[in-house]
């Protein structure tokens, strides 16, 4: 039957090609989530960690014990505010012992001639510059030049103190990045053996930040092995973490890792701004946060001579390493069960085809006979 002029005729490529089309674009949509939802976690957690830094509980001193002192540090408490805790030293020892416990950001020894500043930029570069303009702005009052001290020289290779920051980059995306490929690559591997692959690859991780850092650029010149032993607990716990997760995130645990081991974890760190510059979110978690604890850990170790909180930073990256031993444990026993109960299916599909199989012999057997007898008959 011809269709009459001006009649619409149906295509069926076109009635295919609609449905088709949506769910591709359905499909992309979805995958593109990832990357946007990445872009959003990343404006949030950088613009909100360095936007405006501003002092808060700024720890500061004025070293001396006469009245004159004593105003002076009154005065700059008054006026700063919440953004400063002053207190007063008796001498210049005391400060520069409290600067190198890194209780203190800046001690200013005054003078009528030549005030003096002492700051540990080790501690913090930009916390030292904060510190510094302060009491810049007492001797310009003054009229007189302000002399800054610092008293934990930097590394050669290192002149601002962020190198280590840098390094926490590298470790980071070294690890964090394994374990997209120990989780699709290594599928088939059983969790212990994954969880060995992952010890495994965060030596390869930490060997390279500390060949880079050491040899290399010159950011770590000295307690490298004490060092690189912080960036291998660092890097297993991320590792550890990252690949318990894989089991039940799947293609979600790239976007949460980048939260957990980037957005949360660069913006802690005080690699580039301290808590005392931070507003109270971030400054809170750089008290436990494993980003923290490899940054100041790896401070502590170079330039406070092992002191100034170190075990604490150790602890808080062995807490982290066992939090990864402890997702390994329930993802492994998660999958062990997945694959038990999966077990009476397997059976039940493999006896499945056997009877399948059977029933079609037979019946190609009976075919067989009925030909013959036909053939027989004729």
């Amino acid at each position: 039957m011809t269709a009459s002029p001006g009649t619409a005729t149906a295509d069926p490529t076109a009635a295919h090609a609609a449905p088709s089309l949506r769910r591709s674009l359905q499909h992309l949509a979805v995958h593109l989530l990832t990357p946007l939802l990445m872009c959003l976690g990343m404006a949030l957690a950088y613009q909100g960690a360095f936007h405006q830094p501003e002092p808060h509980h700024l720890k500061v001193a004025v070293v001396g014990t006469t009245p004159k002192a004593q105003i002076l540090a009154q005065t700059v408490k008054d006026k700063a505010g919440d953004a400063l805790d002053v207190i007063t030293l008796p001498d210049r020892q005391s400060a520069e012992q409290q600067l190198r416990d890194r209780n203190l950001v800046g001690a200013f020894v005054p003078n009528a001639q030549h005030p003096e500043l002492l700051v540990a930029k080790a501690n913090s570069d930009t916390s030292a510059m904060a510190a510094e303009a302060v009491f810049q702005t007492v001797a310009t009052q003054q009229g007189v030049p302000l002399a800054v001290t610092d008293v934990t020289p930097l590394a050669a290779g290192d002149p601002t103190g962020q190198g280590i920051f840098f390094l926490l980059v590298a470790l980071s995306i070294g690890s964090y990045g394994s374990v997209a490929v120990i989780g699709a690559a290594g599928a088939a591997l059983g969790m212990r053996m994954r969880g060995l692959v992952g010890l495994a690859t965060s030596l390869v991780v930490s060997v390279i930040g500390i060949a880079t850092a050491g040899p290399l650029f010159h950011i770590v010149d000295h307690d490298r092995a004490a060092v690189w032993a912080l960036a291998w607990l660092y890097s297993a716990g991320i590792i550890a973490i990252g690949t318990g997760l894989h089991t039940f995130l799947k293609r979600w645990t790239t976007l949460t890792l980048m939260v957990l081991f980037v957005m949360l974890n660069f913006t802690t760190s005080g690699g580039i701004y301290r808590p005392e510059l931070q507003n109270g979110f971030f400054g809170a978690l750089h008290s436990f946060w494993n980003g923290a604890g490899f940054v100041e850990g790896a401070r502590s170790i170079l330039y406070f001579d092992g002191g100034a909180g170190l075990g604490g930073r150790v602890f808080t990256l062995v807490l982290w390493f066992v939090a990864g031993l402890a997702v390994l444990a329930v993802a492994g026993g998660y999958e062990r069960r997945q694959r038990t109960a999966s077990l009476p299916v397997a059976v039940l599909a493999v006896e499945a085809a056997a009877v399948e199989e059977r029933a079609a012999a037979e019946g190609a057997e009976e075919l067989a006979e009925e030909e013959m007898e036909e053939a027989v008959g004729v």
